[in-house]
């Protein structure tokens, strides 16, 4: 259990050459397919390196362990995801339930298209979820909702607005998550993401009202 917590998941080294970047990228994109095909439990370093068609010695160049792979997998997701969430919050030229509906919308299709992946870097979770990369993503966006918060209700207490984002978070991923399980039509997507915003449009206007 301890060496699962100290695990490194940090790349050995960045590419800097050309050669460098294709060769990360042909390896997360075999990591990608391995991944999806045989699924968290046989998910293996040589393996990935099988399918990228290199040697176990240049993927440990640049990945410690499968972890590594892993954790990078999903930080390249949750980037390209909380990068589009964090625009959308911050953009002050809408009003902040607006955002709030544009947020909303967007997760939910993103979690429907990217549904498979997802539920596989889920099952590896365990292995880089403690790890301090790991943490700091999630704070990251914790800091991003908590700041749309102060906004949104300038005049509720700190602690309801900590409660306010924090059941907004909690709600969409685990919604989310149930949601996007089964396959759904874009017309079901947009009629459940409408609900959903509805639903917190009305819960932070009465917030607000306070």
């Amino acid at each position: 259990m301890t060496e699962r917590k100290n695990l490194k998941i940090s790349s050995r080294k960045q590419p800097k050459q050309t050669r460098s970047t294709e060769l990360v990228a042909a390896i997360l994109q075999a990591a990608a397919q391995v991944l999806a095909k045989e699924g968290a439990h046989r998910f293996t370093t040589a393996r990935v390196a099988e399918k990228a068609g290199v040697s176990i010695g240049s993927l440990y160049q640049y990945f410690p362990n499968k972890a590594a792979i892993l954790f990078r997998l999903q930080s390249d997701e949750w980037q390209q995801t909380t990068g589009l969430l964090h625009e959308i919050l911050q953009d002050k030229r809408r009003a902040p339930l607006d955002r709030l509906r544009a947020l909303i919308h967007t997760f939910i299709r993103s979690e429907c298209e990217e549904a498979a992946m997802r539920v596989a870097l889920s099952d590896a979770a365990p292995l880089y979820r403690d790890a301090p990369e790991a943490k700091e993503v999630k704070a990251s966006g914790e800091r991003a909702m908590q700041a749309f918060m102060r906004e949104a209700l300038p005049k509720a207490t700190k602690a309801r607005r900590e409660m306010a984002g924090e059941l907004v978070k909690a709600t969409m991923s685990a919604v989310g998550k149930e949601f996007s399980e089964t396959a759904r039509t874009e017309k079901e997507i947009k009629a459940y993401a409408d609900a959903m915003a509805d639903m917190f449009c009305a819960y932070l206007r009465e917030l607000g009202a306070i």
